[in-house]
């Protein structure tokens, strides 16, 4: 697992890797093992970073994509690419993050989950120039690999955080079974089954974009990811609708913040015979 942190993040310096069990418990219970207090989080996200900060009781912000202009917080998360808009963001703006969580000396937990499936996204630990203080990055073996079912994940960061997650974790009582970390072990061994799996997301989404655009649609980021950010420019829910009619089951964008009320998520998950079912419907 350090060799793949080393070869495929760029993580350099002192840096430890802690298997966990799944990546979203993690992200659940994380500000819980840090005991933050406060917690920010992408104003369009997946929703288990602010349940997460609900659980442990923390104040919970969200913020924009510019870290310039984030408020003091103990623990900030980020996603890129981004759950649901596929956003990856620059090296400047991860370096921004970098900077706010030196000026602030607070916690960035990264979620690189879908980093796998996107050449141009980098991950907050290849801009440390080797110093990783108070920042980890989390990743996925659900995606990457289709190993959702082994709750299978690991963060990467620094050393200090991560024994204290760990001592936490003892008593918890969440450690990852010997069997499903020898099986991450194979999975990120390997990268022509991850080849693949970007091949065929990618090909999904181009038959999708096409067929959404040419209905009037505009899609928006989904550059990476397993997902289609798309809108009408009308109220997501009258969006649902209109897939719906058709056959098409479509997730409205409020459910990942009110920045999303106009947007509309849709999985690229599906096999590809049924993609180009959902392709013919969206222009029928």
């Amino acid at each position: 697992m350090r060799n793949w942190a080393t070869n495929k993040l760029g993580a350099t310096g002192e840096f430890d890797v802690l298997p966990t069990i799944g990546s979203k418990e993690f992200v659940a219970w994380l500000p819980t093992f840090l005991q933050s207090k406060s917690v920010l989080f992408p104003e369009v996200a997946y929703p288990t970073y602010l349940v997460g900060s609900m659980i442990s009781g923390a104040t919970a912000q969200a913020v924009g994509i510019n870290a310039n202009a984030w408020p003091k917080a103990e623990l900030a998360w980020i996603n890129s690419p981004s759950n649901p808009t596929g956003q990856v963001q620059s090296e400047a703006e991860l370096a921004a993050v970098i900077n706010w969580s030196r000026q602030n000396d607070a916690i960035v937990a990264s979620d690189e989950c879908y980093i796998s499936f996107a050449k141009s996204a980098k991950s907050i630990l290849a801009l440390t120039n080797g110093d990783n203080t108070n920042l980890i990055s989390v990743h996925s073996l659900s995606k990457r690999s289709n190993l959702a079912g082994y709750r299978a994940a690991l963060i990467v960061g620094d050393s200090k955080l991560i024994a204290q997650i760990r001592e936490v974790r003892k008593h918890a009582g969440m450690m990852v079974p010997l069997p499903v970390q020898k099986a991450m072990v194979a999975a990120l061994s390997d990268e022509t089954h991850v080849s693949e799996q970007e091949n065929r997301y990618n090909l999904r989404r181009a038959t999708l974009k096409a067929a959404l655009e040419k209905s009037g649609f505009k899609i928006e980021f989904s550059e990476a990811g397993l997902y289609i950010w798309c809108t009408r420019d009308e109220d997501c829910w009258s969006t649902v609708d209109w897939f719906a009619d058709r056959g098409v089951l479509v997730t409205p964008g409020v459910f990942y913040g009110e920045q999303g009320s106009k947007f509309v998520r849709i999985a690229l998950t599906a096999t590809d015979e049924n993609i180009g079912k959902t392709a013919d419907r969206i222009l029928n």
